[in-house]
């Protein structure tokens, strides 16, 4: 069993502030889930449509212009176990081209949602897959169309994804879960979401910073409360939909049970006082109430440096409040165990590697080259392993997201990953190095690898890997 110990509490231009308090204690809500319209075993059937909408995303404030999945910000949860077969029957009821990215889904690339494949304002597709064997995990989905992510997602599509296993360690314990999707945005005076001019500083910024918000959400509330009994373990999958925003994760006074990440469980449950998400990534988390009933603990973001220093953000190193975690009256809850084994996490064969590469990241650019959506820039074959060296030359941090696949971690600046994890995504920091261990199973076709701040990404940060037989 994993213990639980106490953590201690944890120039030039100026850019808008980075983020803001707002007071808000309403209860943490979940996002609704699709429905499903089938009633065969192992088929999963959903409505899905982006449209215009009216809502109401700040407390107090009015109904403003959104774009939402299914009228809802976040959309509704897709929910899923491994072996179903899913069936997504999308409509684009937007005035632009669309996509649907199933974020670190391994899918035929036809289905992968990537600007290759847009669908037309007023028009329709059927994303059809088979969830993977082995993929249990936390997912996401979101736009992912040419040039247009960032902004489709600050106005409110995205939406979370959930993998299950027939076999899950915390679920057989009965432990409960929760699904926290994070994301920030900006707002005018009249409540509508700001947006900055093209020939703007604020434009400016944003294009080497990434768009930040001023206000954070959790599941579309801003600070939301969750309750907790003293003693009670929850477990918390934790999706990061901002676009740009890296959140450095703590509860002040006591430690949390880290047991997953992108491609979901661990080998072994991982102690931490802090955890740092990157945009895109996800974690998954165990969480447990303490002593007296009736505290109330913030999940803090706690500063973290990600930025060029010219445009840093200049409350950058202020602690902001995520939500509450309410330490609620009531009988202790029953002690439960955290497994110290939650599924095999195989290391990826490297004795035959087919190449290894080297990936540079600079500012907007991969490999001195700007995205062409008509040139491939890796030509791989099915069937083989690649180790690919991901550098970070420039002095702000670059996440890297491959699309369609899992990766593993080797190492970062040459130190040996301390632990086993599937990855889609990885945060490589300023002047540093990360090497990826790739196998390419199977699915031939273009995929796309990009830096996923959404700013980068539209602006060409971004490139094409073809697999073939």
């Amino acid at each position: 069993m994993v213990g639980w110990g106490a953590a201690p509490s944890g120039q030039g231009r100026k850019p808008a502030p980075r983020a803001q308090q707002v007071a808000a204690s309403e209860p943490l809500r979940e996002p609704p889930t699709l429905k499903n319209l089938s009633s065969v075993p192992g088929i999963v059937e959903v409505n899905l449509t982006a449209a215009p909408a009216r809502l109401q995303l700040v407390p107090g404030g009015p109904r403003v212009s959104v774009w939402a999945y299914n009228g809802s910000i976040p959309g509704p949860t897709l929910d899923v176990h491994e072996g179903d077969s899913v069936i997504v029957h999308f409509r684009n009821e937007l005035p632009e081209m669309t996509t649907v990215h199933w974020h670190g889904l391994h899918v035929p690339n036809d289905m992968d949602g990537s600007p290759l494949n847009p669908v037309p304002p007023g028009g329709s597709y059927t994303y059809t897959f088979r969830i993977s064997p082995g993929s249990a995990g936390t997912y996401w989905y979101h736009p992912h169309p040419d040039r247009r992510t960032t902004y489709q997602v600050a106005m409110g599509l995205y939406g979370g994804l959930i993998i299950r296993s027939a076999h899950d360690p915390l679920a057989e314990r009965g432990i409960p879960e929760r699904l926290l999707i994070l994301t920030d945005n900006r707002f005018n005076p009249d409540g509508s979401i700001a947006f900055p001019d093209s020939q703007s500083i604020q434009a400016e910024i944003d294009l080497e910073n990434g768009r930040e918000g001023n206000v954070l959400f959790v599941n579309g509330q801003v600070a939301p409360t969750i309750p907790i009994r003293p003693g009670e373990v929850q477990r918390w999958r934790i999706v990061n939909a901002s676009a740009a925003r890296v959140y450095r994760m703590a509860i002040p006074g006591q430690s949390m049970i880290h047991v997953g990440s992108d491609g979901g469980l661990f080998e072994h449950p991982r102690e931490v006082k802090e955890l740092l998400l990157a945009d895109a990534g996800r974690v998954e988390v165990l969480v447990r109430g303490e002593e007296p009933a009736g505290r109330t603990v913030a999940l803090e973001d706690l500063p973290y440096d990600r930025y060029m220093p010219q445009t840093r953000p200049v409350d950058w190193d202020s602690t902001r409040t995520v939500l509450w975690l309410s330490e609620t009256a009531g009988p202790p809850a029953p002690r439960v165990e955290t497994p110290s084994e939650l599924r095999p996490v195989p290391p990826t064969d490297t004795t035959h590697v087919a190449n290894r590469r080297v990936i540079v990241m600079s500012q907007g650019l991969i490999d001195q080259k700007r995205m062409d959506l008509n040139r491939v820039d890796i030509r791989a074959r099915l069937g083989t392993t690649e180790i690919w060296e991901v550098q970070n030359v420039v002095g702000m941090d670059h996440p890297f997201h491959v699309h369609g696949l899992q990766f593993q971690v080797l190492d970062r600046d040459g130190k040996p990953e301390p632990y086993r994890s599937w990855k889609d995504l990885v945060n490589v920091p300023k002047h540093s190095s990360v090497r990826i261990v790739l196998r390419f199973a199977d699915y031939p076709g273009k995929w796309m690898y990009h830096c996923h701040i959404l700013d980068h990404e539209d602006a060409g940060m971004m490139g094409i890997l073809e697999l073939t037989r």
